[in-house]
């Protein structure tokens, strides 16, 4: 069993990551049930193990936390979901790869409900959008932005962190940080794409998409 848990309202970071890491002990030990927790952040950085000091510059003041994820700079704010998916990979072959390919997976399942076409590119953690209607790079490749980030920590098998949406976020906020260490490409979301999707659209097709990927 799989617990679907919907917080209203924004959620302090180092309170959401105290309720995330109890979760995952009781998980760990046997007394709690796997959970997808979905919920938005007010404005924020979060460095991973991988953050550069030179990929910050936070002209916005924002806080910034050390989240012990995998990954760099991350930024979260209100307008992106959060979700932070507390699952057992002990069921699921306890390889890492596979895992963080299987939450690509599930993003781009959850992004074709809207019609958006998410993609994944060697190299680089997260989904990714084309955009032809942006001027192509200097060196002539195509455009794209990335539309959802993703890093992950485990505890005894049990997975934590996760992923970040760009439902309807403010995207001038991401210009404190290099997301993700990428220069060359930006960053989109549903609504920078013309669609006009809800929070409660995605969750809705994240709880659908949900087992058709990770089961449960």
């Amino acid at each position: 069993m799989v617990d679907w848990l919907t917080s209203t309202g924004l959620v302090e970071y180092e309170a959401a990551l105290a309720d995330m890491e109890a979760r995952v002990a009781a998980i760990a030990g046997g007394h709690a049930d796997e959970a997808v927790w979905l919920l938005e952040h007010p404005p924020l950085y979060t460095a991973g193990t991988s953050a550069r000091p030179e990929d910050i510059s936070n002209p916005f003041g924002f806080p910034v936390y050390e989240a012990r994820r995998g990954g760099q700079y991350t930024y979260h704010g209100p307008g992106q979901r959060v979700v932070y998916t507390m699952l057992d990979l002990t069921r699921r072959g306890r390889d890492v790869g596979c895992f963080v390919r299987d939450l690509e997976r599930w993003v781009i399942a959850a992004l074709a409900e809207f019609n958006v076409t998410g993609e994944v590119r060697k190299g680089r953690v997260g989904v990714w959008v084309a955009r032809p209607d942006k001027p192509p790079l200097p060196d002539g490749s195509p455009r794209e932005d990335k539309i959802a980030a993703i890093g992950i920590r485990l505890r005894r098998w049990v997975s934590f962190h996760g992923i970040s949406i760009n439902v309807e976020p403010d995207l001038a906020h991401f210009g404190g940080i290099v997301p993700c260490g990428i220069r060359e490409h930006g960053v989109t979301s549903l609504v920078d794409l013309g669609l006009p999707v809800t929070m409660v659209d995605l969750d809705a097709a994240l709880k659908k998409t949900f087992a058709q990927v990770l089961g449960g």
